[in-house]
Formats: C-alpha cells, sequence, structure tokens
C-alpha cells in the first residue's frame, strides 16, 4: 500500500455500475465464493493481541473487521432475498459502529464468525448461482442509496469482501506478521 493510499479503503471505493453484465455477475458470485477462503487465510496465525489491533488509526480491530463481514453479510443475504420475493421493500439498515462496539465483536473469537461467513456464503453463492436472469434486476429501496437492483447490490458484497480482506492483509503487511 502506497503512502498515498487512504488506509480506510485499500482497494479503492465503491462505486456501482449503470449495468451488471453476465460477466460482471459472475465474477461477483465468484468474489462471495471466496470470501471465506480469504478471510480464513488474513487471519491465520495472528495472536489475540495481533487481532485486537485496529488496521488503522481510530479504525476497528482486525477481530471486529471480522465479525462486521459476518454481521454485514449476513444482512446482504437477506436484503437480495426481500428484493427477490418482494416489491421494492425497504432495506433495514442498521448501525454498523455500534454492533462493532458491541462486547461480543470486541471479544468473541473470530471463528465463530468465519464458521457462519463459510456456511453463510455457501448458501448464497448456490442461491445466486440458481436465481432466475431477470431477478438480478429487482430492488430494494435504501434509505441511503436510494433504489438499489440486486445486482448491484452484488457488487457492492464482492467490494465488501475484498475492501475488509484488504484492511487486515494491510495490517499484517505493515507489522511485518
Amino acid at each position: 500500500m502506497s503512502v498515498a493510499t487512504d488506509p480506510r479503503y485499500p482497494v479503492g471505493k465503491f462505486s456501482r455500475s449503470e449495468t451488471v453484465t453476465p460477466a460482471q455477475r459472475a465474477g461477483c458470485i465468484e468474489e462471495l465464493a471466496r470470501l471465506p477462503e480469504r478471510a480464513n487465510a488474513a487471519t491465520r496465525a495472528l495472536s489475540i493481541d495481533q487481532l485486537d489491533t485496529p488496521y488503522r488509526d481510530g479504525g476497528w480491530t482486525a477481530r471486529q473487521v471480522v465479525h462486521h463481514i459476518a454481521d454485514s453479510h449476513m444482512n446482504a443475504y437477506i436484503r437480495m432475498r426481500l428484493a427477490a420475493t418482494e416489491d421494492n421493500p425497504p432495506a433495514k439498515t442498521y448501525d454498523e459502529q455500534a454492533w462493532a462496539n458491541l462486547a461480543d465483536s470486541r471479544t468473541a473469537p473470530i471463528e465463530l464468525s468465519l464458521g457462519l461467513l463459510d456456511h453463510l456464503h455457501r448458501r448464497w453463492v448456490m442461491w445466486l448461482r440458481l436465481l432466475d436472469e431477470p431477478l438480478f434486476a429487482r430492488t430494494v429501496q435504501h434509505p441511503e442509496w436510494g433504489t438499489i437492483s440486486i445486482d448491484n447490490l452484488l457488487e457492492l458484497y464482492a467490494w465488501h469482501c475484498r475492501h475488509h480482506v484488504a484492511h487486515i492483509t494491510e495490517l499484517r503487511k505493515r507489522h511485518g506478521w
């Protein structure tokens, strides 16, 4: 990571596509499929002290990042399934910072969330691979993002996978772990 890179966005900020091609969609689904393995690799052999090290000044610890990914992706899975089955339903938001500061996010073993991510992503990826093409255009109404399609949610969470794994891998690089 170069000095000029913003440590909050080690893979850059998310940018939503106007349209998502079938090839882009397949790539995003593959990102979701690889997340559990990548998160495991990024956190492998980290000590308790290392897990409790923030990835940047003022940022979450590596432990909180892992638990955040699980929290976020459970919400994303539900949002997508609601979009597929309801007419532009509202997307419930949550206070990510408050969730990250809950005692379990600060102290629970990461294996709990890594295991959850493994099973959640297997189910999510299977569902997405079986989803009928027209359903990817279905939408949710997000209070901050407006109307967003399953395709765009898929893009967002594929980026989210890369984004948070990079927080941990960049932390490791900076400290030589």
